[in-house]
């Protein structure tokens, strides 16, 4: 199946618990001073998002654009990945505030060095 990188259907995200609880505890992680990392093969057609944002890391609005950044870092990102995995991503406590290229540039960063050396 064919996906256009601007649209993120339902079958590109994770949102069940045990779905999360599944690729955390597969210990495959990245982590920088903006997000941390977590992956999984999946063997599927192609790579889901699930994303976890605390209340520690800020109010609601803060919270919503985290998730705006960091699914728009992902839709951009997919079609680079070496091959289809789960990931989960998590913002950092004291992150910088989150801006589109910080994201961008950190989530693909970690993704190269999840899979450089943990060979998903």
């Amino acid at each position: 199946m064919q996906m256009k990188t601007g649209n993120f259907p339902q079958t590109a995200r994770i949102r069940k618990s045990p779905e999360f609880k599944l690729v955390l505890d597969a210990r495959r992680s990245a982590a920088n001073n903006v997000l941390i990392v977590f992956a999984m093969p999946n063997g599927l057609e192609q790579s889901r998002l699930g994303i976890s944002v605390s209340r520690k890391v800020g109010n609601a609005v803060i919270r919503n654009r985290w998730k705006r950044l960091i699914r728009e870092a992902f839709r951009k990102t997919r079609t680079k990945f070496a091959g289809t995995f789960d990931l989960v991503v998590i913002p950092q406590r004291n992150a910088p505030p989150p801006t589109a290229q910080i994201v961008f540039d950190s989530l693909q960063h970690l993704v190269k060095k999840i899979e450089k050396h943990r060979k998903l």
